[in-house]
């Protein structure tokens, strides 16, 4: 007899809320599903206080995620952090997603930079039961993300960076094994522009960076029955900041962010269902699925920027876009604010989000808040935080 996890897969639709919040238009809801939706979720308090932000913010220890190519503009050596993020707070207390991530600067050109990143996000505990009489049992399911970064500064100006990734999602088992845990690999790809400009009497950096991430296979459940796209993600954006004062820096940053997975197709209203029988639209609903499961992820990409079954107007909906400011006073001291958005077509995420950040030579606390202008936003009035340690400044504390 099967022993499917059905609660694991339920509580898993939950966090799929991420990607596909319920709308008002059900005919026009057309949401891009992937798999490992946990990729996608920022991971530290500096990018989450400005409305998920950071492919061309000034470079930080927490770019792994944003944007890997910044590291070789870091003015530090060595650095690391962790981050904590709840999820679903408002309907239990143990999912959550943790976060480390380090770098080191390789030589003395500052020319180099390796980097590295752990995600584990833990759907908590969930109760099994074969019977409403049943006692059942708990598991723990979770999904799991290593990756190592290199980026190269080619010029004064412009870097170049890339990631390898290695992703396991164990979600669900059934005795006989015909759900199994999936894992996967991928790869990021990522580039950072900065100069300084003269505005008035003083020097601005102006900064533009992208990155392309999890480029990679498909992840599977069923040991390659079927399988779904990772979240493959373009990550566009610009930073501008300027000084006030000898003390005082606003930084004005956008993103724009796209899944590069293909759309789903309008499986109800398919060309020509209006001359089809009843068997003959069933049969046509079913070569459709099998046509887009058959898609191969570097297609997708390819597809994905010209098949939604709304033309134009649904690709431009496929584009969330997020606004975001910092304020710093002496390098030290830093308030945020952002908004992000996202069509009510494709997941309904619209949220504002504050953030808070103090910083010495050894370590950085930083705070973010949301507060979510739609329904169901699993992130909706929590705090997360993350810490990060200067290993230069730790030395200089201990006298070596």
């Amino acid at each position: 007899m099967k022993k499917y996890f059905v609660t694991t897969v339920v509580l898993f639709i939950c966090v799929v809320l991420v990607h596909a919040q319920k709308s008002k238009d059900k005919e026009r809801f057309n949401p891009i599903l992937s798999g490992v939706p946990s990729l996608s979720i920022a991971p530290d308090a500096r990018g989450g206080g400005m409305g998920d932000i950071g492919v061309a913010t000034e470079p930080d220890v927490y770019s792994q995620f944003w944007n890997p190519a910044k590291y070789a503009f870091m003015a530090d050596r060595a650095g690391f952090s962790l981050s904590y993020t709840p999820w679903l707070r408002k309907l239990v207390n143990d999912i959550n997603l943790v976060y480390l991530t380090g770098f080191w600067k390789l030589g003395n050109e500052d020319q180099h930079a390796m980097s590295a990143s752990l995600r584990y996000f833990s759907l908590g505990e969930v109760l099994v039961k074969q019977s409403e009489i049943d006692p059942g049992y708990t598991i723990s399911p979770y999904e799991l993300a290593a990756d190592f970064g290199y980026s190269l500064k080619l010029s004064e100006n412009f870097s170049v960076g890339t990631a390898l990734r290695y992703i396991y999602s164990d979600l669900a088992w059934s005795e006989d094994d015909a759900i199994s845990p999936g894992w996967a690999v991928a790869a990021d790809i990522a580039g950072y522009y900065n100069k300084y400009v003269v505005t008035g009497s003083s020097e601005s950096l102006l900064s533009l960076g992208f990155n392309i991430s999890n480029i990679g296979s498909k992840i599977s459940y069923d040991n390659g029955a079927n399988s779904v796209f990772l979240p493959t993600n373009l990550r566009l954006g610009g930073c501008f900041l300027f000084p006030v004062s000898d003390y005082n820096t606003f930084a004005f940053n956008f993103d724009l962010n796209k899944l590069l997975v293909p759309t789903p197709p309008d499986y109800d209203n398919l060309p020509g269902f209006e001359n089809m029988t009843e068997d003959e639209k069933t049969e046509a609903k079913l070569k459709a699925k099998l046509d887009y499961q058959n898609i191969s992820p570097i297609s997708g990409i390819f597809q994905s920027f010209s098949d939604a079954p709304g033309g134009f107007k649904e690709e431009l909906e496929e584009v969330m876009w997020s606004v975001g400011a910092e304020y710093g006073y002496n390098e030290q001291f830093f308030l945020r604010g952002g908004y992000f958005h996202e069509s009510q077509n494709k997941g309904n995420r619209k949220y504002f989000s504050l953030g808070a950040g103090f910083k010495m030579n050894v370590f950085r606390l930083d705070a973010a808040y949301l507060i979510s202008t739609a329904q169901q936003n699993p992130l909706d009035q929590t705090l997360r935080f993350s810490l990060s340690f200067n290993l230069d400044g730790i030395k200089e504390l201990l006298g070596k």
